[in-house]
């Protein structure tokens, strides 16, 4: 009402548009309009909506607080200068000026809030058919910002229907410009990276970016393990893995998980989680007699540091143990029943045995399966 009182045209734009087109309930609401930052802050100042975080104002972007919700809307752009990751932007109220400078066309329609669609790159047609195409020519997308080439990546696991369904001057545009991601900081590329790792056609994507010497400059070793990450990742999707678990069967060992650390800057966790995988995958397996989680019980049970847990059963779903991870899941972590104030009142006085002791007892308990309580504990102590 606001807007159209002044005369300002308003639309939803961009990824929400896709969702909407998909049956996908959007996560977020962007829109577009003609109207400047200034004249929407005047303009939500008067009609005393509260306007948050000014950081993308520079950008063309303010921030309205209604409902206990936040909106982003943003005026339309052209960009002036790009330096092949951010852009100098000016202000413009032509619509389909703002729309080329989008990166796929999926990504490039608007929708009028009475139901429009404003479709200038055949943006519903390439979705309705799951194809994923930059808008214009690729080459001038991607040196605009080579994050794209990961962003195209993205999407295809996200769209398409099948692996190997791309054009063939996409691909070679993508080729002739991968160095460009030499200069896009880690941070960027890991957030397009797991999106990847968690998306459809993981493998040949993956496989593609080798291909296209991709792989250089994100990070990813230069002599993969592909055979093993086509393993794993064909099973692992069902049973919500890290992003990590995933690239970790790319990685033939710990240098693997330095040098993508290095380049894009991951979190502690997700570095500890790819060392732990590159060191237990092989030696920590199943156990081949009646317990066949008894080995990952016992490493947690010996296990001193925080995240042993969870980092299990990241371990099952990379081994695609998805029965082990079920039960590993709901396996309650047992306590140990004895303590020193126990040992004493039987008599045990020295630090030095009590010490000694309940290590004995921890291993006898441990043999059990962890199921002998504290009277069969300190019986047995009797024996020892």
């Amino acid at each position: 009402e606001l807007f159209e009182k002044k005369n300002y045209e308003l639309r939803i734009a961009g990824g929400a548009v896709r969702d909407l087109l998909s049956g996908v309930t959007p996560q977020d609401i962007d829109f577009a309009t003609t109207a400047t930052p200034a004249e929407m802050k005047e303009m939500f100042t008067a009609a005393g909506v509260r306007l948050i975080n000014n950081k993308g104002e520079k950008h063309g972007t303010i921030t309205a607080r209604l409902h206990e919700e936040n909106f982003e809307i943003t005026t339309l752009r052209i960009d002036v200068v790009t330096d092949g990751r951010h852009a100098e932007v000016e202000f413009t109220t032509d619509w389909h000026k703002d729309a080329e400078r989008r990166d796929l066309t999926i990504n490039s329609m608007f929708l009028g809030l009475d139901g429009t669609l404003y479709d200038f790159f055949n943006g519903y047609e390439d979705l309705k058919n799951k194809k994923i195409r930059f808008v214009g020519k690729a080459a001038e997308r991607i040196q605009e910002d080579y994050l794209r080439i990961l962003r195209y990546f993205r999407f295809y696991g996200r769209i398409a229907e099948k692996p190997g369904d791309h054009e063939p001057i996409t691909l070679q545009a993508i080729k002739e410009n991968a160095k460009g991601l030499a200069g896009i900081s880690g941070e960027r590329i890991w957030v397009e990276l797991k999106k990847i790792l968690l998306g459809n056609h993981v493998n040949h994507l993956v496989q593609l970016m080798y291909e296209l010497d991709i792989a250089q400059y994100i990070g990813l070793p230069l002599a993969g393990n592909l055979e093993e990450f086509a393993r794993v990742s064909k099973n692992i999707q069902t049973l919500s893995p890290k992003p990590m678990t995933v690239l970790t069967s790319l990685f033939k060992g710990k240098d693997d998980v330095t040098n993508l650390d290095l380049r894009l800057k991951i979190s502690k966790e997700e570095k500890n989680l790819g060392l732990f995988l590159v060191k237990h995958r092989q030696e920590l397996t199943k156990g081949s007699g009646p317990e066949p989680l008894r080995p990952y019980q016992d490493f947690l049970m010996d296990s001193r540091e925080a995240n042993t847990n969870s980092r299990i059963f990241e371990l099952l779903k990379y081994q695609g143990e998805e029965q082990l991870l079920k039960e590993m899941q709901e396996w309650t972590v047992p306590s140990f029943p004895v303590s020193g104030h126990d040992l004493r009142k039987m008599g045990v006085s020295s630090g030095k045995e009590i010490g000694t002791a309940l290590q004995q007892l921890r291993d006898e308990w441990k043999k059990s399966g962890y199921h002998m309580d504290k009277e069969e504990l300190l019986s047995c102590l009797k024996k020892l």
